[in-house]
């Protein structure tokens, strides 16, 4: 399980060092892609073949499957840290995210997200997200 918040910097190459907490869950390769909310998500291996199989069932009739799924897909490459810890991220997919240099990485269960500071602040802003709101939709949800 992924937990906690951590505030990092991209290198000018486009590297940034995965947390330490979160590596041996990642394992040695992973998959990271364009999340939702102008982030990007990485799954450890397991967690992406469980994601992709759901996917995979969806009908390729329906056009919103067919976008969700080359929204995740068309994103995705596989990772794997370097010596001192540090993951690759492909142009494309900083960009997508906004990330320039000071990104925030948090762990979200089975998923860690990356996200530009500004735009996880943003996020986080007291006008942006209703808490209390949240909470009333979770429990119609069961939780």
């Amino acid at each position: 399980m992924f937990i906690g918040e951590y505030q990092h910097t991209i290198d000018p190459k486009g590297r940034v060092i995965m947390p330490a907490k979160f590596r041996e869950g990642l394992g040695e390769k992973f998959v990271l892609t364009k999340g939702l909310d102008h982030c990007l998500f990485v799954y450890p291996n397991e967690e992406w073949g469980i994601l992709e199989k759901k996917l995979r069932s969806l009908p390729l009739t329906n056009k919103d499957a067919r976008a969700f799924i080359r929204f995740f897909f068309a994103g995705a490459c596989e990772c794997e840290l370097d010596k001192q810890g540090r993951i690759l991220i492909p142009a494309n997919l900083r960009e997508y995210a906004g990330l320039e240099k000071d990104v925030v990485i948090i762990g979200v269960s089975s998923r860690v997200e990356i996200w530009s500071k500004d735009r996880w602040d943003e996020y986080n802003s007291a006008s942006n997200l209703d808490h209390e709101a949240i909470v009333e939709r979770m429990a119609e949800l069961g939780i």
